[in-house]
């Protein structure tokens, strides 16, 4: 019973941070221009 108990607390302070965490929003700033590499370079 005590860790049915423990298993809630915990699943209830994750869901808290989460719901904490999309209430503060993404933060601000900007993503680089740059495009990242998604191919292999061909070998030599």
């Amino acid at each position: 019973m005590r860790a049915l108990i423990a298993a809630a607390i915990g699943l209830a302070a994750a869901l808290a941070l989460v719901l904490t965490m999309s209430a503060v929003g993404a933060p601000a700033g900007e993503t680089s221009p740059k495009p990242l590499l998604t191919t292999v370079p061909k070998h030599p």
